[in-house]
């Protein structure tokens, strides 16, 4: 992580990042807690600890880092969606935008109102996507695709 990036990160952290990390963690842990929603939770967890240090990485589609289509980049996971926007999307995307809301009335808060404006998008959409550094996003792009593990 670079100076400018760990710089961000901890002011962001001021700016409702702790509080929305820790939305999607509560989030995770009510889903883990039904069983069913085990699938849905380990997305949650992922996103609450890119939700608490966002600056140095970037969010793409699955399909882009694995380079293949898989149970959550094809049908099965617009459905999976659908769920999760019915049961934890529209609230978490809601707090990101009552977040930003409240940043944009500051200059020095648009651009954090700005990333969460972008986490309320992936709130109500995150299944078939992966967290990777930012340097590896633009790797992530290309063809053939890198697969991370």
């Amino acid at each position: 992580m670079t100076l400018l990036s760990l710089l961000l990160n901890l002011l962001w952290i001021v700016t409702g990042g702790l509080w929305m990390a820790a939305g999607w963690a509560i989030a995770g842990i009510v889903l883990a807690i039904t069983i069913i929603g085990l699938p849905w939770a380990r997305a949650a967890f992922s996103i609450a600890i890119y939700t608490l240090l966002p600056f140095g990485y970037r969010v793409v589609p699955r399909e882009q880092v694995t380079g293949r289509h898989d149970i959550g980049t094809g049908p099965l996971g617009v459905i999976g969606n659908l769920l999760w926007l019915l049961v934890a999307g529209w609230w978490l995307a809601l707090g990101h935008v009552l977040t930003a809301l409240a940043l944009a009335i500051t200059i020095i808060g648009i651009p954090f109102a700005w990333a969460h404006l972008k986490l309320a998008g992936l709130a109500l959409w995150p299944i078939g996507r992966a967290v990777v550094p930012a340097e590896d996003a633009d790797a992530a792009r290309r063809w053939p695709p890198v697969a991370y593990r």
